[in-house]
């Protein structure tokens, strides 16, 4: 292999590539490969390192859209999660918070959706949670999650007029 090898790397085309390739002994399954191991993807392969954490799972589910503060982005239509806090303050909000089709949709268990909103209350939106605030649980996400919103962005409207009417506006509609 070490004349192949050469010849591949000092550039002498497709021969000193096909040399390589014949006598590279890396195969995974079915998949030929030139240098090394190719993965073959499959829709239900394991994480290789699984995330555990609030914040790992933030960062892998939402941060994508909100970004890493939070902040999310006005021009992509990504609501701000730094002040979803004032949305607990209204009757309904609290709900709100996990029938939003990003918590819905996230491919995070139950657990994990008590787990990362909590997080994201107690960090990104601490400023703007409401002292009387109750962490949320597995159970409490699992029967929110069976009930999903028609109209997000009627129901966020009528939560917004509440929290206007009562001093903690939240963002407005994007």
């Amino acid at each position: 292999m070490g004349w192949c090898f050469t010849r591949a790397v000092l550039g002498l085309g497709l021969a000193g590539m096909a040399c390589l390739a014949a006598a590279s002994p890396a195969v995974h399954g079915q998949t030929q490969t030139l240098l090394g191991r190719q993965v073959v993807l499959r829709a239900d392969a394991p994480s290789v390192s699984p995330a555990q954490g609030a914040r790992a799972l933030y960062v892998l589910h939402c941060a994508g859209c909100h970004g890493q503060d939070g902040s999310g982005s006005t021009s992509a239509r990504v609501p701000d999660m730094r002040q979803v806090g004032r949305f607990l303050r209204v009757p309904g909000g609290r709900e709100f918070l996990i029938q939003v089709p990003g918590v819905m949709g996230s491919g995070l268990d139950d657990a994990q959706v008590a787990q990362v909103s909590n997080w994201v209350l107690a960090t990104l939106a601490k400023d703007s949670v409401p002292a009387q605030h109750r962490p949320y649980d597995a159970a409490e996400i699992g029967r929110l999650r069976r009930q999903a919103l028609v109209d997000v962005a009627a129901v966020r409207a009528g939560l917004a007029q509440q929290a206007q009417q009562i001093g903690w506006p939240v963002a407005p509609p994007l």
